[in-house]
């Protein structure tokens, strides 16, 4: 997988987020994403809902890992 591709599959679940993904080895990546939706929520949930924006890459094995910083605009 590449960056971008992470990127636009957020992107889908959180059109108006901050997104920034990172890696370079096609299998480890960290994004960055920031939401007005994630006001009120916990890390957990926000980062749960991340996840399942990305869910069935996960699941095929197509995206190995991914490190979430996830916050509400300040």
């Amino acid at each position: 997988m590449q960056t971008k591709e992470i990127e636009d599959l957020i992107r889908e679940s959180f059109p108006n987020a901050q997104i920034e993904v990172h890696g370079d080895d096609g299998a480890h990546f960290s994004a960055l994403v920031v939401d007005e939706s994630f006001k009120g929520q916990n890390r957990v949930q926000q980062q749960r809902a991340v996840m399942a924006a990305v869910k069935d890459k996960v699941d095929s094995g197509e995206l190995h890992a991914l490190a979430l910083t996830t916050k509400a605009p300040e």
